[in-house]
């Protein structure tokens, strides 16, 4: 790295915004920290497929560090981020030891560390029903649908009435609705024929979703196609209906209480606490309203992108908390610092005229299961097997890592033709919230000697 190479930059996070800054920062006359309190980058889109045994965890994850690793001005730190010091230009980081907080100095700060689940002041309500953020959070949906299943079938061995399972999933969102689709898919096709006393195509999914429509964010003609193919698929679709209490093994919607075997919640998203932290008021999300070059009041050293970032179009509608908002502010910010280092080293008696943040609608696309989606790119409009396959191959596009891609298209060819899903593991704890009978028994690792004294041999 040259002289000019002063300039420090620190990004907190690794998502879409962050990791398209740090990118597009690589060969900059600067210094570039990133801090995540993962070591993965996680494509965030196809996360449901994780949660619904399509994918494997690592087919939708890259190390941050492989990522980044060509970059010789860049750095990775696996942190957390506990607060900043805007007037010092540091940012604190949990320490490793007893000595404290570790102090990272910048000259130029991004923010971009995300969103998370909200409950609407409910948080009691996140044990019962989990959201869908991490590959943790997919994970552990993944444990739960599957060992629901797994339960019912001992309680109809040992001869017990087992009624047909309850699914219910709240949110009629994008993320809602491809959970609820995929589900209702792999109930009457991927698990049909696993099991003997049960019979998994008799699941009952329900999208409870609180406004008159799903997809609420879509052109009305893209909601009601959404509607359909959703009730095609033998989803049962509440709309107009408020979950009022979630507890173990049920919801309640009003007056109606409803057992449900598994609850998830994609109802609400909050933006992370960091944007408390940055000595600044949030709107009601926790979202940070910055400037029209993504910077916050009084300090234009500071950069909020991504879901935790506020601001809105030409128009007053607020920008979208996708993937391709997140990308576009990282590279808009990640240019802007690197044109005013280049500018305060040719031209340092003269001012810096910073031209504001403009985002470019490349259009949206919500996939509902098999062949099955929406699609809007600005007034073209296309619903089911088209979009499916547009949405198909853009998330593909995207994803980082030409093994990751490969990886993905050869599982989802697969799963397409033979309706299998290939990542069906159960991990973790053997039992569910709210089920009335045992956690499964658990089988200790035996000794081929063991087993076979075991067995009477």
């Amino acid at each position: 790295m040259n002289d000019q190479a002063t300039h420090r930059v620190v990004i907190v996070g690794a998502g879409f915004g962050g990791l398209n800054a740090a990118t597009t920062l690589a060969h900059a006359p600067v210094q570039v920290t990133v801090i995540d309190r993962k070591n993965h980058h996680t494509f965030q889109p196809l996360l449901y497929q994780v949660a619904t045994a399509g994918l494997s965890p690592g087919e939708i994850a890259t190390p941050i560090r492989s990522i980044l690793r060509h970059h010789k001005n860049i750095e990775v730190l696996m942190a957390e981020v506990t607060g900043f010091d805007l007037e010092r230009h540091v940012v604190l980081t949990q320490g490793q030891d007893e000595s404290g907080d570790m102090e990272i100095p910048y000259d130029s700060l991004i923010v971009a560390s995300g969103a998370s689940h909200a409950y609407f002041g409910h948080d009691d309500w996140q044990a019962y029903a989990p959201g869908l953020k991490t590959i943790e959070d997919a994970i552990e949906i993944r444990r739960r649908v599957l060992l629901a299943f797994e339960l019912a079938e001992r309680q109809a061995a040992e001869g017990k009435p087992v009624e047909p399972l309850n699914f219910a999933v709240v949110g009629g969102g994008p993320t809602g609705v491809e959970l609820a689709g995929t589900l209702a898919e792999i109930c009457r096709h991927a698990l049909a024929q696993d099991f003997r006393s049960i019979d998994p195509r008799h699941t009952h999914i329900h999208l409870i979703e609180g406004g008159p429509h799903v997809l609420p964010a879509y052109p009305e003609d893209l909601s009601r196609s959404a509607l359909e193919q959703l009730q095609r698929l033998g989803v049962d679709v509440l709309t107009s209906t408020m979950v009022t209490n979630v507890e173990a093994g049920a919801i309640t919607m009003g007056k109606t209480r409803m057992n449900a075997a598994v609850i998830l919640w994609a109802a609400g998203v909050a933006a992370s606490a960091l944007g408390k932290k940055l000595g600044v008021p949030v709107d009601r999300a926790g979202r940070v309203p910055v400037q029209p070059d993504l910077s916050i009041p009084n300090h234009p050293e500071v950069f909020v992108i991504g879901d935790l970032a506020a601001l809105k179009d030409k128009s007053g509608k607020m920008l979208p908390g996708v993937a391709q908002t997140a990308i576009q502010e990282g590279r808009y910010v990640a240019k802007l610092i690197r044109q005013e280092v280049e500018h305060k080293h040719t031209s340092p008696n003269t001012a810096f005229d910073r031209k504001p943040f403009h985002f470019w609608d490349k259009g949206s696309l919500a996939t509902i299961g098999r062949a099955a989606a929406v699609a809007e790119f600005g007034k073209i409009h296309i619903s089911g097997f088209l979009a499916w396959l547009s949405w198909l191959f853009i998330h593909i596009f995207f994803l980082i890592g030409f093994q990751n891609r490969i990886l993905v298209l050869v599982q989802w060819a697969w799963s397409y033709f033979t309706y299998e899903r290939g990542a069906r593991l159960i991990t973790g704890s053997s039992s569910l919230p709210g089920w009335s009978e045992l956690p499964l028994s658990t089988i200790e690792d035996k000794s081929p000697r063991e087993m076979s004294t075991a067995s009477g041999k």
